[in-house]
């Protein structure tokens, strides 16, 4: 999952988050430790290692649990920098529209958590997280009573086929595509050019919905984790009768407690009740307050200068993504009153400075930016130990297989960058190939990396020519194959705890395409055999395979340069009620929320 392209962590997540769908360490909301202690920080981090657990239809029946002192009523007020890249859910893959999924859309199963650390996966429109069978190869869902969309039509399992025919289509580029790839090949989209949206369907070997309240999927291996693949936004159920396949993007169809208002993109989305939505059939989502209003182009300064001084409606206010701007940390930190209304987590993202392999073919030229890049430089725009950590691989300290002392570039000793190192590298090469260009996002943290990265690189010799590219867009202009770009700071964490779950979709041959997440365009033999190695083995094996896979790519290939580990450090108005670091997306867990008065 990989994050927004502003400061804050998608997925993915998400990533996830996620949308973000990665799973984090869970963080007190009242109070809270710090975050100036890394070690402690890692070490609660690896609560995400812990398995997560299929509920039964018992786990999966609703309503949810009452949030304790709910109210109903009130406007939750949203502030973004950035606008939201998509709103159809099969684009989702990011974690700005993976919250604002969480509010509008369901899919078959979702993730519940428990305020602790520990983190399930339940039936959403599916009676309970699914039953396999064929040692796993065959998985099977069965929907429950009384779910409609936000028109009142009722969700069949033609619409759950739809969901994932549609995944197929061109025009659908930008979210997951783990569930298409094991359904149907990494050429996927030849299986089913036109999406389903004509005649051809994939046939009931693959994908069966004998009656309509049954699923059934059908793969040539085992399939464990499809609970948890099926629980990200880009799953989430699209109507097959309302589906207007790129239009669909500005205005879809709700299923989940909210809908549509009004949608002026880059600028306002207002929702409001779905009254369609039957909270007995949803045992993770509340509807308290009456609706949401997100407003964008609310630089992180200014979200963090209103919430401090909590006047008027930003009472009433969160943050959705971003998180409290580094300079105004302390004033945050400083005030005992402001402070009880933060929510402080480790992310799963791990931010790099990602190479385009198709430009940058010199090894010697990666490996000397890897050695120059500052990340303590950027670690300080992120707001110190608040906004992250030092990363020498590409392994989070979230993720099961976590190696705290791997550290091939040395960035653990010299975090600020070894200037001596990189010159010594650089020696011999031609000039040429020290132009580089740098893609970043017009975001004030995006600003404050380019400042980071220029003065890095232009110390040991590079000419660097920075390019500023919409922070909306962001991932989908350095998901082109044809990105004008030599080097884009990325960030990735994983959709659930596994090493496959990054490795895979940054690293993978066989994913080198448009709208991939493949963003060095790496396609190594040895890494696709490592790849298709461990996805055959138990996770034990597995966990030595993913190993290997990351010494050889950081060791031997250098796709990116590791830079930082994310940390969140949100703040909201002092009317918000139920506020609490979400250990799925990583961010303020947005479906318990309340308007206080």
């Amino acid at each position: 999952m990989k994050p927004i392209s502003s400061r804050r962590a998608r997925a993915v997540i998400v990533a996830l988050a996620a949308g973000s769908l990665a799973l984090t360490a869970c963080s007190k909301n009242e109070g809270g430790d710090s975050g100036t202690d890394s070690k402690k920080d890692q070490n609660e981090a690896s609560v995400q290692s812990k398995a997560v657990t299929y509920a039964d239809a018992a786990g999966s029946t609703g309503p949810a649990e009452d949030v304790a002192g709910a109210k109903s009523g009130g406007t939750i007020n949203v502030y973004q920098e950035a606008g939201l890249s998509h709103l159809d859910p099969g684009q989702i893959y990011v974690s700005d529209a993976g919250q604002v999924a969480n509010l509008l859309f369901r899919r078959l199963t979702q993730f519940k958590e428990d305020g602790k650390g520990g983190v399930s996966v339940v039936g959403d429109l599916a009676t309970d997280s699914g039953q396999s069978s064929d040692g796993g190869k065959t998985w099977t869902f069965k929907l429950k009573d009384g779910i409609k969309d936000s028109n009142g039509a009722a969700i069949t399992s033609a619409d759950v086929r739809h969901t994932v025919e549609r995944q197929y289509a061109k025009f659908i580029f930008d979210g997951p595509t783990y569930l298409q790839t094991w359904l149907s090949g990494a050429d996927y989209r030849k299986a089913l050019p036109d999406g389903g949206f004509g005649k051809k369907h994939l046939p009931a070997s693959v994908l069966d919905t004998p009656d309509d309240k049954t699923v059934i999927f059908h793969f040539d291996t085992a399939r464990p984790d499809l609970p948890q693949t099926l629980a990200m936004a880009g799953y989430a159920i699209v109507p097959e009768k309302t589906d207007t396949k790129e239009a669909y993007d500005k205005a879809p169809v709700a299923t989940g407690p909210y809908k549509i208002v009004s949608n002026k993109v880059g600028k306002e989305l207002v929702l409001e009740k779905n009254t369609n939505w039957d909270p007995k059939t949803d045992s993770v989502r509340h509807q308290y307050a009456n609706g949401f209003d997100f407003q964008f182009g609310v630089t992180e300064s200014t979200q963090t200068k209103r919430l401090i001084a909590d006047q008027g409606e930003d009472k009433n206010a969160i943050q959705l993504t971003g998180a409290v701007e580094a300079t105004q940390i302390q004033d945050v930190i400083g005030n005992a009153a402001v402070n009880k209304r933060t929510v402080k987590g480790y992310q799963p993202y791990v931010m790099q400075l990602t190479f385009n392999l198709d430009r940058v073919k010199d090894l010697k030229v990666r490996q000397a930016i890897t050695y120059a890049v500052n990340s303590k430089s950027l670690i300080a725009g992120e707001g110190g130990a608040y906004g992250g950590d030092v990363a020498p691989n590409y392994f989070a300290p979230t993720l099961p297989g976590y190696e705290a002392s791997y550290d091939p570039y040395g960035r653990l000793k010299m975090p600020q960058g070894n200037i001596a190192k990189a010159k010594e590298i650089l020696k011999g090469v031609p000039a040429a190939e020290k132009k580089v260009v740098f893609a970043y996002s017009n975001s004030e943290a995006g600003q404050k990396r380019k400042v980071a990265i220029e003065d890095a690189l232009t110390k040991v010799g590079f000419d660097v020519v920075s390019k500023e590219v919409d922070s909306a867009s962001y991932y989908e202009q350095i998901g082109k194959l044809n990105n004008p770009y030599d080097i884009y700071i990325t960030g990735w964490g994983q959709d659930w705890p596994s090493a496959g779950t990054v490795i895979t979709p940054i690293y993978d041959g066989t994913q080198v395409a448009d709208g991939s997440s493949n963003y060095s365009h790496v396609k190594d033999p040895k890494v696709d055999g490592l790849i298709k190695k461990a996805l055959s083995e138990d996770p034990t094996a597995a966990a030595a395979t993913w190993k290997e896979a990351q010494h050889y790519l950081l060791e031997k290939v250098l796709p990116a340069a590791p830079l930082w580990y994310t940390k969140q450090f949100q703040l909201s108005g002092s009317n918000i009620g139920g506020a609490r670091y979400g250990s799925v997306s990583s961010l303020i867990d947005i479906t318990r929320l309340y308007v206080k008065s």
